[in-house]
């Protein structure tokens, strides 16, 4: 099952299950307390919409959404009529360099290989523009295409451990990790048992090299 299928299926589903995650909305504070008004924020795997690009366009941020999820697209334009969202995943997504003063990225890069998760990372990171902000989370697991049951389905996943993971966003990213933390979450399903997230909050040097 691809990720647009998955989450085609799941729809408003997937926000009641994990709407109100903590540790995410957190995340979303700690990033609207250091942006401008207008700053233009790109969501990676926006989902629903909710919670995290309703709260970014609550806090004046210029907000573009992008979801392989038709689905989810269309009920993210429905209930955050205040940003734009794009069907698109995040390896084809084309935007310059530097276009984004934050990127938020909340468990997107799980149903890929990790070459994918790898270059999604490095994809996002070159998107901000010089001190923008990438706030990322996901699963960690030193896995590779491993079929799961998750929310009483059948998936095929990738990932990382919490180590490499904040690894990569330092060094192969070439950002500076402000803070990392591992916690976890029982989403609001029976279908779902606990699972360990790994927040992590990163920046891009104000002054790049050579310029």
């Amino acid at each position: 099952m691809s990720a647009a299928e998955l989450f085609d299926g799941m729809g408003i589903e997937y926000e009641r299950a994990f709407g109100r995650l903590p540790a995410q909305v957190e995340a979303v504070g700690w990033l609207t307390d250091r942006l401008g008004e207008g700053a233009r924020v790109l969501d990676v795997g926006s989902g629903t919409g909710r919670p995290v690009a309703d709260l970014l366009v609550r806090s004046g941020c210029d907000v573009t959404g992008i979801d392989v999820s038709r689905t989810m697209v269309e009920l993210a334009r429905a209930q955050v009529p205040g940003a734009r969202f794009e069907q698109c995943g995040v390896n084809d997504f084309e935007a310059p360099e530097g276009s984004f003063d934050a990127v938020c990225a909340f468990f997107p890069l799980l149903v890929m290989s990790r070459a994918e998760v790898s270059a999604a990372l490095r994809r996002m990171a070159g998107w901000l523009a010089p001190g923008g902000y990438l706030v990322t989370a996901t699963v960690p697991a030193d896995v590779e295409d491993v079929e799961i049951e998750w929310m009483g389905r059948r998936v095929r996943v990738s990932s990382f451990s919490a180590e490499e993971y904040v690894r990569q966003v330092r060094e192969e990213c070439g950002l500076d990790v402000l803070h990392h933390a591992v916690s976890v979450f029982q989403p609001d399903d029976e279908k779902a048992g606990p699972e360990e997230h790994v927040f992590c909050y990163a920046r891009r040097a104000k002054e790049l090299p050579g310029g």
